[in-house]
């Protein structure tokens, strides 16, 4: 089964990473775009969903309130690499 859901999401925080959004913009839709994508993530991929969530949501974007700008990209971006490397190794 395609990951479109759970694609896009791993695209909209690449695109906060390389600039493309601001940490305003990403923050104000972030919640919204997780929220419409949800249930269509679980069906793709219901363990690399929850570890979207575990790493970037939870780890990234919910411990990142108050930090300095450099510091929350700093924090998605590792929350981001790690969601790969975890894929990327099988251990989900």
């Amino acid at each position: 089964m395609a990951k479109t859901n759970i694609n896009f999401m791993m695209r909209y925080v690449k695109a906060y990473l390389d600039g493309k959004k601001t940490r305003l913009d990403f923050e104000l839709d972030f919640d919204y775009e997780m929220n419409s994508r949800w249930n269509g993530m679980c069906r793709e991929d219901q363990e690399y969903a929850q570890v979207f969530n575990d790493w970037i949501a939870e780890r990234g974007v919910d411990a990142g309130r108050g930090l300095s700008d450099d510091e929350h990209k700093e924090l998605i971006g590792d929350q981001y690499f790690e969601v790969k490397d975890i894929v990327r190794s099988g251990f989900y």
